[in-house]
């Protein structure tokens, strides 16, 4: 059954992965706007697997850790969950 769900998750990891910006717009826009989208966003996917180490069984697709920066200029740790 994990693995029926795992690769149902895959294609949203890389919707949102092409579409972060947008998807953020959408669903956080309060957030989406102190966000300085002209800066680089980061995902961090080894930075995600040391912090929740325990939140790997088999191959894991919903879950993202990104780095993004502020208008402010201070860097900010998004961690976005999909469950579908």
């Amino acid at each position: 059954m994990s693995t029926l769900h795992s690769d149902h998750d895959s294609p949203w990891k890389d919707i949102l992965r092409q579409s972060f910006q947008e998807a953020i717009a959408f669903f956080f826009p309060e957030t989406a706007a102190e966000i300085d989208w002209s800066r680089r966003y980061e995902f961090l996917d080894k930075e995600f697997q040391q912090i929740a180490p325990e939140a790997e069984i088999g191959k894991r697709y919903a879950d993202q850790l990104v780095k993004v920066w502020l208008k402010q200029g201070q860097e900010l740790w998004l961690l976005v969950h999909i469950e579908i």
